[in-house]
Parts: structure tokens; C-alpha cells; sequence
């Protein structure tokens, strides 16, 4: 703390001077840092700025950090689970299909003929549901072939946080598999689609005017009933996966809204206020020339009492 001092009839030391270079200083380093925090933008560019809002702000942007890249795993569930919604939708109007051909071919108006063709026009969309999985793919991945496996870390540090998605329509899936103990849903492929155990689809394509197969009159009731349960089951898929995408946008919203709140928080803490920056550097540029007028008169002191040794 500075000290005014009277009496200076003296020339070897100049305490007054020394204050006023003190108080120069000080006004010099203040401008500094109002400029560097207005440069900036920072209130804190440094931990000797302020130490614990330094750990605390760099503490609130690793916990951002971490938010940042749930969010962005909550955007790839999504994008599965939408692929998957699309894809299950598709081959639902498919199976619907297929099982209308079937239900057309029960009518006893029919002839052989007409009968057939329609086995072969479930058989087109057969081949189609076997094109629809196969196309069904994200990052290089199948999604519907049994074979997709999936851990998504939607939030950042609880173990409720580990969401799995995993999709099997096979007959091995016991929460959408409904057997009929009779046929195997294949999509063209090589497994039960749809959870329903043996009714193979290629068998559509084998229904001739000869041996109507699974469109014979014996065994229509065992199809229809099968290709219901596929639908079902189809459509259970669909609505697991709905009630995992609500979960994933539900996260989605939270997080956005925690990166937010976090960014603010670190703003607060950070940021410089830039109004009052500048009224300080104004301050403090004014300090500057009031203390550079001081010391200038301050060193003419000792000037005016050599006018006594000189007499």
C-alpha cells in the first residue's frame, strides 16, 4: 500500500517517483489483461486467472465432451433403428401381399391356373422380401440377416446408459418366434423368417399345376396360419424397435438440452464480460496517464532544490 511522503527536500531519493512508477506499473499490467480478456473473449486464459473456476470450467467441458459423443451414438441408434422401421415396413405390405394371394387362391372359384400363377406372383415378392434384407445395411453391416449386434453408450457414466440392439427374426429369437410346426418362412435365404417354423417360400415357386403344394387345398389353412404369424411377428419387431426409438429421441432431446446447459455454464464461468472489460481498460488507461503525469512531476522535485546549491 502506497504512502504519500512530504518533506522532499531531498535529491538522492525520490519516493514519490518510485510511487507513481508503482502505480504506472500496475495501471500497464491492468490494461494488458482487460485487452487480452477482450482479444479473447476469455475471462479465464490461464489457471492463474482464477484456479477454481479453471478446474471447474475444464471439469464442465470433459462432462460436454462426453455428451457430445453420446448425442452422436444416439444419432447412429437412430439411424439403425429408422433403416430397420423402413426395411420392416416394406416387407410388412410384402407379407401382406403374399398372404392376400394366398387368401385369393382359398377360393374354391379358382382353377388350377389361376391358382399357380398367383404362387408364382408371391413368389416374385418373396424374392423381394430377400432383396429387402439384403439391402438393409448400415456401416457396412447387415441389420436383418439374424446376424446384427449392437451396443449404443447413449449417456456417460451409468450402467442404464448401455442400450442393445439386436434384431433376429429367426426361429432362434424366442420373443417374436410363433412356430406352426409345419413350415419355415425362408425368405429366400437360409433361416426361418419371422420367427415361424418350417414354411420355406421357395415352396411358392414350386406350386405347378401338377402338385399345388402349399397352395393344395389340404394344407391352405397351415399357410394362411403361418403367413399370419410371420405378419405378427413382423409387426412386433417393428413395434419393439418404435419403443426403442422412442427412448433414443427422448435421450436425444435430454442431451441437446444438458449440452446447453453445460455451454452455458462454462460461458459464465469463462467468458469475459465485455462491457465491463471495457470500462476497466478505460479505467485503468486513464490510471496510466495520470500516474505518467505524476512521475514526470514527481522527478522535477529534485531539480528545484539544486537551484539552492547553485546559489
Amino acid at each position: 500500500m502506497p504512502f504519500a511522503t512530504g518533506a522532499q527536500a531531498r535529491i538522492r531519493t525520490n519516493t514519490p517517483a518510485e510511487n507513481a512508477y508503482i502505480a504506472l506499473d500496475a495501471s500497464s499490467k491492468n490494461i494488458s489483461l482487460r485487452q487480452l480478456r477482450l482479444s479473447t473473449g476469455k475471462r479465464i486464459n490461464n489457471a492463474a486467472d482464477d484456479v477454481a473456476g479453471y478446474i471447474t470450467s475444464r471439469a464442465l467441458q470433459a462432462r460436454n465432451g462426453t455428451m457430445k459423443a453420446a448425442l452422436k451414438t444416439v444419432s447412429d441408434a437412430l439411424n439403425v433403428t429408422s433403416i430397420l422401421q423402413d426395411a420392416l415396413d416394406n416387407i410388412n405390405g410384402l407379407v401382406t401381399l403374399i398372404k392376400e394371394s394366398a387368401s385369393s387362391a382359398a377360393s374354391g372359384a379358382l382353377g388350377t391356373d389361376e391358382k399357380v400363377a398367383l404362387a408364382k406372383a408371391a413368389y416374385r415378392m418373396a424374392q423381394q422380401i430377400q432383396t429387402v434384407v439384403d439391402s438393409t445395411v448400415f456401416g457396412g453391416r447387415q441389420l436383418l440377416d439374424s446376424t446384427f449386434y449392437g451396443d449404443f453408450i447413449i449417456g456417460s457414466n451409468a450402467s442404464h446408459n448401455l442400450l442393445t440392439i439386436s434384431i433376429d427374426m429367426t426361429s432362434s429369437n424366442v420373443d417374436f418366434n410363433v412356430a406352426s410346426n409345419n413350415f419355415v418362412v425362408n425368405s429366400i435365404g437360409n433361416g426361418n423368417f419371422a420367427g415361424v417354423s418350417n414354411l420355406n417360400l421357395e415352396a411358392l415357386n414350386n406350386v405347378s399345376d401338377t402338385d399345388l403344394g402349399i397352395f393344395s387345398t389340404s394344407m391352405m389353412n397351415l399357410t394362411l396360419a403361418s403367413l399370419s404369424n410371420a405378419l405378427n411377428n413382423a409387426n412386433k419387431v417393428a413395434a419393439y424397435l418404435g419403443g426403442i426409438q422412442n427412448r433414443l429421441q427422448s435421450q436425444e432431446e435430454l442431451l441437446k438440452s444438458q449440452i446447453v446447459n453445460y455451454n452455458a455454464a462454462i460461458s459464465r464461468l469463462e467468458d469475459s464480460d465485455v462491457a465491463q472489460e471495457q470500462l476497466e481498460l478505460i479505467k485503468a488507461q486513464f490510471l496510466q496517464q495520470a500516474s505518467l503525469v505524476s512521475l514526470a512531476q514527481a522527478n522535477q522535485n529534485g531539480a528545484a532544490f539544486l537551484n539552492l546549491i547553485r546559489g
